[in-house]
């Protein structure tokens, strides 16, 4: 559905999208995360056929997003993180006319479809500048669903909602995810990509760094915590020479989490229990993989 090759963006002498190459299949839900400035919001433009690249090329359902944009931008739906909406009109007016826009048949009935779709057909007389700001989420969910797109395209959605608000939002999107919609899911609460999709592709510095489901990266390694009371001087040199342990990270609270590419827990212990073993336990989740992929070594001992 979705294929991206060599994706490049040069904004004079600085790269922010560096030959980001990846697939999307049709019905995937797929999480695209990546620090603030690492490419994420410039490819998803690029992608619905907002800005240009510099080189590369990208395709949404065989069509090429630079040739062919009129065809690519009738099958995708896209929320930016700032949904662009008209604050003096009303919410009904407003997705009447973002489907006026789209060249949609029959816009009344289907703002009104949209509307009922994201929970907002009993606020459809309401100014869209008097809604809270996860109604106004809503709006812009229901402008990008409003001619049936077979792509969403979501870029912080949640951004800015308060715990209850982005459970909702989330919720909603589990919704429109299930069936044959594509779904690719820009966010920094991972909570949400792990909830939502089923796999991630992670961005760093304009470049893709990982791209798998969310199991086989949690799984690529084995890490975990390791916690002494009586530290010697050279203790993290000698859990580094233990077979098997790839690197020893220090955390912030004083632990280690030492990665592994086996199971070493029984040998750690062995190793740890003579300086007093306070802690041994399993951590690895995708924050894990994430931090390490885009932020280096938390601290190394």
């Amino acid at each position: 559905m979705i294929e991206v090759e060599g994706l490049t963006r040069r904004y004079g002498d600085f790269t922010a999208v560096d030959g980001v190459s990846f697939r999307v299949e049709r019905g995937e839900v797929v999480g695209f995360l990546g620090p603030n400035g690492a490419g994420k919001s410039t490819t998803m433009r690029i992608l619905c056929g907002c800005i240009g690249a510099s080189g590369g090329v990208a395709r949404v359902a065989g069509h090429d997003v630079m040739e062919a944009s009129a065809e690519v931008k009738r099958r995708i739906g896209y929320l930016p993180e700032v949904p662009p909406l008209y604050p003096a009109m009303p919410v009904r007016d407003y997705v009447v006319f973002a489907a006026q826009m789209r060249g949609v048949k029959d816009p009344i009935q289907a703002a009104d479809r949209a509307l009922s779709r994201v929970g907002l057909a009993d606020v459809g007389g309401r100014i869209i500048d008097h809604l809270s700001k996860g109604y106004r989420q809503r709006v812009g969910l229901a402008q990008a669903l409003v001619h049936d797109p077979e792509v969403l395209v979501l870029d912080e959605p949640t951004s800015g909602l308060d715990p209850a608000q982005r459970k909702e939002i989330r919720d909603l999107l589990l919704e429109l995810a299930a069936g044959e919609r594509t779904v690719i899911l820009s966010t920094h609460v991972l909570a949400e990509i792990e909830a939502v999709c089923e796999r991630v592709i992670i961005i760093n510095r304009g470049r893709v760094v990982a791209q798998d489901s969310i199991a086989s990266l949690a799984s690529a390694a084995f890490h975990t915590r390791l916690r002494v009371s009586r530290p010697a001087d050279d203790f993290a040199e000698r859990v580094a020479r233990i077979d098997g342990v790839t690197a020893v990270h220090t955390e912030t609270d004083g632990a280690w989490r030492v990665v592994a590419s086996r199971d070493v827990r029984e040998y750690l212990a062995a190793a740890a229990v003579p300086f007093g073993l306070t802690e041994l336990s399993a951590a690895r989740g995708l924050e894990d993989v994430y931090l390490e992929l885009t932020a280096g070594r938390v601290g190394a001992a």
